[in-house]
Parts: structure tokens; C-alpha cells; sequence
């Protein structure tokens, strides 16, 4: 099938690579010229295990197109998927504006029948003003669909090769077979298309994602509460997530979410309801809960340096806002190095991959960097563990041991064990470890 993806970020890359991976012709259509040039080049904009040799093999092997035409993009194509940015706007709405510009452009070159699908997170509704801006431009036949993703950063590829679910909303049977045919390979294994109206569709991206962010608060308020009672949340959370109604996933608790997906996501569905009289107290409260709690390491350095960091130094291992990607969007990161710079602390700083994304924020002069993590740690006073990157999880002890001014671990991640650091002579400090 000839398809085409408009808006080639994270979202619109790994989708492209994904369905030329099965044997599709797709056009990858971006206004960043500097982009498109380096994808033809080979060049990968963004980190991602697994999407650079998927490009690379599609693009040799003719299936993966680079245009910065979006004419291209739309004559001849079946199937046109949309990826273009929602960011928030200042009272947490999404930007639509990528989305409907586009969708103007893409009527002038209508050339017969097109879906055209939404494969952006979107609010409910936008369906509706996608489809309303072409059938003003164009007398051919075409359908909007909405079609979620789904992907997590740091196994993208993998989600979108192998999803759980697939999502579509249409009221078109003609569009909603042609959706069916593409993704067929995908869900040969049994795992199921739901098929639902638009607006269904549109509110499930958001209600999953609202979902999960609630879930990571709700552990992060009961680590809290672990801390001050003396109870071990890695016990309670053990305890809650053999229960097959709740499960083990999203119970770690830490210095908060961020990303690209969760924050705006959840300001955007209060924004939504909020606008139809519907008070989302709860998903309030989750926000509230996650600003707080990028905080909570920083309060715990505080109190064990008895409020004085002026001149001290922490070392911080790990900047991106979660393992295996270079994003560092709403990242707790951030927060903490600010709240320490204005405790008057130095910084030293090591993340494996997201270092020269963090510089554009905090130039070297801010922070010290560091490529390896243990150079991070000479004359530290302590160590912050912010992601929970793998090859930190069995580092050598006694190597940080002996680089520290003084043994203290402040673990963001809980991804040392409290009783075998006191083994190593170290002062831990974990989330709602008792």
C-alpha cells in the first residue's frame, strides 16, 4: 500500500519505519528541510534502540521515502497519517494549529478517495474540524479516522511492531477496512483492533495516559507515607500488584513523571472536561502530586546536610525523564537541578545519552558534565540517582565509596537495595524505603 506520514518526529518516524518495515511505500513528509536532508543521509534526529537500522534497511531497500513536498505526500497515497505536534498551550489545551493548517494544505491536492488519519494525540472533537476544513476544499471523497498510538519511548519500535491493541475511530466501513488491511500484519498473534466512534477513540489516548499518571501518583503519595511510618513501599508495592484487579505495572514510585506524553496529556483532558462543566478533581490532584514530588529528593539532601548546601556538590547520574531516550521534556531532572543551583549547590552531571539535550537548558558553565559516570563523583558530597538507566543499577560500590567526600546515595529510582548500602557503609536514602 502507498502511505504517506506527515510530520516525521518521534511519533511520525518510528510509524513510518514501522509500516515500510512491512512492505508498504511511504512517503515521510516535514517542512524541516535540515531533517529531511540528514534522514536521506542516514542521520536519526532522535534516539530510539532499534530505529536506526529500521530506517536505514527500509530506505536502502527503496520503501522509506524523505520529501519535504507535501504535494508528494498526498497524490497517489491511500492512506494519509498525520503526526504532527500538540504541544500545550498556556492554560493546557492542545495546540491544534499544526493539525488544521496541515489539513488545509493537504485539500488543495486531493486527487480521489483518502483517509486521512490522526495518529497524533488530539482532543475529542478534532476529528470532527479536520474533516469540516477539507469538505470546504475539496470535492473528492475522504475519511478522518482516529488512530492513537501507543508508543513508549525506549521501546517505540517494538510497540508499534507488536502493539497490545490497535485503536480505530471511524464511522466510515470503507475506511475502517482499508485501516484493517494495513495493520493486519501487525495483530497476527490475536491481540485485537477495537473499532469505535471517533470521539471514543480520541478520549481513550487520554483517559490511558491520565490513567497511568495516576497510578505512578497515587504510589508516589503512599512512598511518602512509607517514609513516615516506617513501612518499605518495595514491600507494599509487592503486596498491591500481585492482586490481578491492579497488577504490577506503573507502581514505582520516584521523583515524578514527565515526558512529552503524560504532562500534557493530563492538562489537556482537565482542559477539555473543564470547558464541558466537568470538574476532573482527581487528575488535578495528580498534577499537584507530581510537581511536589520532582521536589522530594531535593528536600531529602536538605535535611540531611541540616538545610545548608551553599558550596556543596551532588553528583546526579541520569538526566533523561526515563531510561533508553535522549528526552528530556518535564523531565524531573530539571526541577531538582534548579531547586539545588538555588540552594547554591554545584553540579555534576552524568546521563548516557541525553547530556547534549540537558546543555541547551544548562550550558557547561551551569554544570560540570561528564562522560563517564564515575569522573562525576570525584569530591562529590553526594550521589543522585535521577533515571534508572541499566548500567547503573550493579555499579562498583567501592569505586563510588572511595571518589565521595562522604558515602550518602539519594535514590530517585529505589534501584539499590537500603540493606545491602548500609552493608557498603553507605547513608542510602530511598523512595519511602522506611
Amino acid at each position: 500500500m502507498k502511505i504517506s506520514v506527515i510530520g516525521i518526529g518521534y511519533v511520525g518516524l518510528v510509524v513510518a519505519a514501522g509500516f515500510a518495515e512491512n512492505g508498504n511505500h511511504v512517503i515521510c513528509v516535514d517542512n524541516d528541510q535540515r531533517k529531511i536532508e540528514d534522514l536521506k543521509k542516514g542521520v536519526i534526529p532522535i534516539y530510539e534502540p532499534g530505529l536506526d537500522e529500521l530506517v536505514k534497511s527500509n530506505v536502502r531497500d527503496g520503501r522509506l521515502i524523505f520529501t519535504t513536498d507535501l504535494k508528494d505526500g498526498v497524490v497517489g497515497c491511500e492512506v494519509i497519517f498525520l503526526a504532527l505536534p500538540t504541544p500545550p498551550n498556556e492554560d493546557g489545551s492542545a495546540d491544534l494549529s499544526y493539525v488544521l493548517k496541515t489539513s488545509e494544505e493537504i485539500a488543495k491536492y486531493i486527487d480521489g478517495y483518502k483517509v486521512i488519519v490522526n495518529k497524533s494525540t488530539v482532543p475529542v472533537g478534532t476529528a470532527d474540524k479536520v474533516r469540516e476544513i477539507i469538505s470546504q476544499r475539496t470535492n473528492h471523497q475522504f475519511d478522518v479516522v482516529s488512530n492513537p498510538e501507543f508508543l513508549k519511548e525506549g521501546s517505540a519500535v517494538n510497540d508499534f511492531l507488536m502493539p497490545d491493541r490497535i485503536v480505530i475511530g471511524s464511522s466510515s466501513k470503507k475506511a475502517i477496512e482499508l485501516m484493517q488491511e494495513l495493520y493486519a500484519p501487525f495483530i497476527r498473534t490475536g491481540n485485537p483492533m477495537l473499532v469505535m466512534s471517533e470521539r471514543s477513540s480520541e478520549l481513550t489516548k487520554y483517559a490511558a495516559n491520565s490513567f497511568l499518571a495516576t497510578k505512578i501518583s497515587f504510589m508516589n503519595e503512599i512512598a511518602n507515607l512509607c517514609d513516615e511510618v516506617g513501612a518499605d513501599i518495595e514491600s507494599v508495592r509487592i503486596g498491591m500488584g500481585t492482586d490481578a484487579r491492579i497488577g504490577m505495572k506503573f507502581l514505582f514510585p520516584g521523583v515524578g513523571y514527565g515526558g512529552s506524553c503524560f504532562p500534557k496529556d493530563v492538562k489537556a483532558l482537565i482542559k477539555t472536561a473543564t470547558e464541558k462543566n466537568i470538574d476532573l478533581s482527581i487528575l488535578k490532584k495528580v498534577e499537584e502530586v507530581n510537581e511536589k514530588q520532582k521536589r522530594i529528593i531535593v528536600e531529602k539532601i536538605k535535611k540531611h546536610f541540616n538545610g545548608n548546601l551553599k558550596g556543596r556538590t551532588i553528583a546526579l547520574w541520569g538526566l533523561s525523564f526515563k531510561p533508553k531516550t535522549d528526552d528530556i521534556r518535564e523531565a524531573p531532572s530539571i526541577v531538582i537541578i534548579k531547586e539545588l543551583l538555588k540552594e547554591g549547590c554545584k553540579i555534576n552531571a552524568h546521563d548516557p545519552i541525553a547530556m547534549s539535550n540537558m546543555k541547551n537548558i544548562f550550558d557547561d558553565n551551569t554544570i560540570n558534565y561528564f562522560e563517564k559516570n564515575y569522573d562525576a563523583l570525584n569530591n562529590c558530597d553526594a550521589l543522585a540517582i535521577i533515571t534508572e538507566w541499566n548500567e547503573f543499577r550493579r555499579p562498583d560500590f567501592y569505586e563510588i565509596k572511595k571518589r565521595l567526600k562522604t558515602p550518602v546515595i539519594f535514590d530517585g529510582r529505589n534501584i539499590y537495595n537500603p540493606v545491602k548500602m548500609k552493608e557498603y557503609g553507605f547513608i542510602y536514602y530511598g523512595i519511602g524505603r522506611g
